[in-house]
């Protein structure tokens, strides 16, 4: 899956496509360090299958300031995939306090977004999201930066405020080989103190589960006359293919780490998290694919709820 705005995958999925919606390029990525490893170390100890990367107090707070209403407005205006398809449907029920914009400065400078979930967790400050939402694809020093949440933003509002991710964690295989494209991020408490899901609750995760069912996708896509400003949803009968789960799903650039649901009520607005918005069959969609959340996700999101 390639984080760059519509182009080919490294995946074995034919032309993959990029979800994640890139606007204007205003800064430069700066690279995360390396950690060093002996010699001894590196002869005994296995990979680690996780890596990740973080942000100091400093960056947290000039991204919480970066993140004007203005710059929001802006983003969303700056790109436009087109008409939104016929299989995606604006979500019109109950609120999903735990769905939100993930706003973020990409690896290449540009102004950007994905979508995101805030899950139950030990720490109550996880989020789940795609790999290429965070960083880029086999590259592992191209990381984004600048990173907020907002949960259940629509049309310029914030009912729940804005939350700064402080680490971001991604299985090693996406930063090395482009494999793999899901990722945690522990976020920051409001400007109230307040952790995450005690404001906004927290979606349930499943793993190792096996593929089928329905499933609800939600996401925030660049397409018109929405453009990332309302929350979206596709739903479809779940199938494996290639290593991976797919649904029949027409929702584009933005949409990129949006929850797919299992056992999605619509009088409530609750489900179970089993995959995220990874990748499309082409540049017009006809099918949506996420990652089989395995042993190694389940790793990432445990580790990231000690964060």
């Amino acid at each position: 899956m390639s984080d760059s705005p519509l182009t080919g995958s490294r995946r074995p999925v034919r032309r993959a496509m990029a979800l994640a919606a890139a606007g204007t390029a205003l800064a430069l990525a700066v690279p995360a360090p390396a950690t060093a490893v002996s010699g001894a170390d590196r002869a005994s100890a296995a990979p680690d299958p996780v890596s990740s990367f973080g942000f100091t107090a400093q960056e947290r707070k000039d991204a919480l300031a970066y993140w004007t209403p203005a710059r929001i407005k802006a983003v969303g205006k700056s790109v436009d995939l087109g008409p939104t398809g016929p299989k995606t449907k604006t979500w019109t029920g109950p609120q999903l306090k735990t769905v939100g914009r993930l706003f973020m400065v990409n690896a290449g400078g540009a102004d950007t977004w994905c979508t995101a979930t805030a899950v139950q967790s030990a720490n109550r400050s996880v989020v789940m999201t795609a790999g290429h939402c965070v960083r880029r694809s086999a590259s592992p020093v191209n990381t984004n930066m600048s990173m907020v949440f907002v949960p259940a933003y629509s049309k310029g509002r914030q009912p729940y405020g804005a939350f700064a991710v402080r680490t971001v964690l991604t299985p090693r295989t996406f930063g090395e080989e482009g494999t793999n494209d899901v990722a945690a991020m522990v976020v920051d408490a409001d400007r109230s103190g307040r952790r995450l899901t005690d404001v906004v609750g927290g979606t349930p995760i499943a793993f190792n589960r096996a593929v089928g069912g329905k499933i609800s996708s939600f996401g925030y896509p660049a397409t018109h006359p929405q453009l990332g400003e309302e929350l979206l949803r596709c739903v479809g009968t779940e199938k494996k293919e290639n290593g991976r789960q797919v649904i029949p799903c027409d929702m584009t650039g933005g949409s990129s780490g949006g929850p797919w649901l299992a056992g999605f009520d619509e009088a409530t607005g609750k489900g179970t998290l089993v995959s995220v918005n990874s990748a499309l069959d082409a540049f017009r969609p006809t099918k949506m694919y996420g990652e089989i959340l395995g042993a190694t996700a389940k790793t990432m999101y445990e580790r990231a709820g000690r964060g």
